[in-house]
């Protein structure tokens, strides 16, 4: 396979090349590295978004809108298949990385460069590390990232800082909401990690997700494109081995199922690692066992989700 890190280079350099049509902004660093702007100060609307989740993945997957239903009313929905579910949502799309600076830059990383640092358990366990003169990190956050921000990306990825790409959005901006809607297949792949079944026996996978309304009130996006994946999203997977956890990869299998996600975060006093990593799950899920059975696991909640969207 070709570097990650590569394969989402020739990505980020199609959303340069098209940012007035995609409505974000590129501009380079005083150490060179590249920041483009998705949806922090830039607008950025859904074909941006789909774009990000596509460099997230490093082009190893599919990313598409469809128009659904929600409530009995029209939603837009994000979709996601991969056929390397593994390396394109583990090792790729997860958001494993905190930012943290002195200079007080805080902030959430996901894409191909946590696969060039790979300290995270899960590199372990898929066998898959990349290498590579450039590093893409995209980062979650409601500030753009500074020189600061890059030498550090820099200096763990073993880069040089102009080899370093930062595609970056806000959590409640239209982007935001896509990239985290087309993370339904990767909540599924990661819960099986989780209760130990082996990732490497998931040959495909596919994701559905509704659209959160975007919202600059952080906390409000939190909570909105939490739901739509705890109480709307739904996944296919094609796995090679038989298991009987697969029950447990639904969030209907936690405590919280039912629970708001700002009631959840509010309880952990908004700290993201004080929440159960089990809350963050698809609400439903079909497992197509090659030369076995087909399993059918937890349920949607759309009344929940009109709620927490804000429908009227």
């Amino acid at each position: 396979m070709e570097s990650i890190n590569r394969t989402a280079i020739e990505l980020v350099d199609e959303a340069l090349d098209f940012a007035g049509e995609l409505d974000v902004v590129g501009y380079e660093l005083d150490n060179g590295a590249t920041v483009v702007d998705f949806g922090v100060d830039a607008a950025g609307g859904v074909e941006a978004g789909l774009l990000l989740a596509e460099i997230q993945t490093a082009g190893l997957a599919n990313l598409q809108t469809r128009m659904g239903r929600l409530a009995g009313a029209p939603r837009q929905y994000v979709e996601l298949s991969t056929d390397h579910p593994a390396v394109a949502l583990l090792c790729s799309q997860k958001a494993g990385w905190e930012l943290t600076t002195e200079g007080g830059f805080e902030g959430l990383g996901s894409g191909p460069a946590r696969a060039l640092v790979g300290r995270e358990t899960e590199f372990e366990r898929v066998g898959y590390y990349d290498s590579s003169e450039f590093a893409t990190l995209a980062v979650e956050s409601t500030a753009l990232p500074d020189e600061e921000v890059a030498e550090q990306v820099a200096e763990l990825a073993e880069v040089d800082t102009d080899g370093v790409f930062l595609p970056t959005f806000a959590t409640g901006s239209t982007a935001g909401s896509v990239t985290t809607a087309a993370r339904a297949a990767e909540l599924a792949v990661f819960r099986l990690l989780e209760v130990g079944y082996e990732p490497t026996d998931v040959l495909h996978a596919s994701g559905s997700a509704p659209l959160a309304p975007p919202t600059r009130d952080e906390t409000e996006a939190m909570g909105r494109t939490n739901d739509a994946l705890a109480y709307g999203g739904e996944v296919h997977l094609q796995v090679a081995r038989d298991d009987d956890r697969f029950g447990e990869i639904v969030s209907t299998a936690g405590e919280e199922y039912g629970t708001p996600f700002v009631e959840v975060f509010e309880d952990a006093d908004w700290d993201f690692y004080d929440v159960p990593e089990s809350v963050f799950a698809p609400a439903r899920v079909t497992v197509d066992v090659v030369d076995g059975p087909v399993y059918t696991v937890g349920e949607t909640d759309e009344e929940l989700l009109a709620e927490s969207f804000g429908y009227r």
